[in-house]
């Protein structure tokens, strides 16, 4: 069995900061510093493009191995921006919307892909870290795991969320939600 943690982008910064310097607020290096400490080691390192989840999982205490242009999640006229906080069941949602094998399903496939690549690149036994996007994670854990029961995953990734899946024989066979529940302490 080979391990995929994946976790969601850190806080940025907003307001007059949003674009200056680095992408994370305090907070968010805060964050993904506590949530780092928790976690890993890992053998690969794989990050969305974005500075915001390059600089996560530094921030984190892990070294990038690679980054990848990754799709959104919010594909027109089928997943709206941000829609996955307004479904009651939003995993269920997304299987829904894949099924109908439309634009969605094949960005799905294509995180899915990426997702298996990544943990590929582990030897047995190993884990590999990849930080992405909210709208993304929740599109892409659906296409990994399209018969578990979506009902009962809960609610949508929120920063620093994560999932730690079992890949064994090219499938992703298991799923472990870790939510973020407690907050480290604010930066004076």
């Amino acid at each position: 069995m080979r391990w995929l943690d994946v976790r969601r982008h850190s806080l940025t910064k907003k307001g007059a900061m949003r674009g200056r310097g680095s992408h994370l607020s305090a907070d968010g290096i805060a964050l993904a510093r506590f949530i780092g400490s928790g976690v890993g080691p890992y053998e690969r390192v794989v990050t969305g493009s974005s500075p915001r989840a390059v600089e996560t999982a530094v921030a984190m205490g892990f070294a990038v191995d690679d980054t990848v242009e990754m799709p959104s999640g919010y594909v027109s006229e089928e997943i709206p921006r941000h829609a996955q906080w307004d479904w009651a069941e939003p995993y269920r949602q997304i299987a829904d919307i894949i099924r109908k094998g439309r634009t969605a399903a094949a960005v799905a496939e294509t995180h899915r892909a990426i997702w298996a690549e990544t943990v590929n690149g582990v030897a047995e036994g190993g884990s590999a870290l990849l930080v992405g996007h909210g709208g993304a994670i929740e599109l892409a854990l659906v296409a990994c795991l399209p018969d578990a029961p979506h009902d009962t995953w809960g609610t949508p990734f929120a920063h620093c969320d994560g999932v730690r899946l079992g890949f064994t024989d090219g499938h992703f066979v298991s799923v472990e939600f870790h939510r973020v529940r407690q907050r480290p302490p604010l930066p004076n």
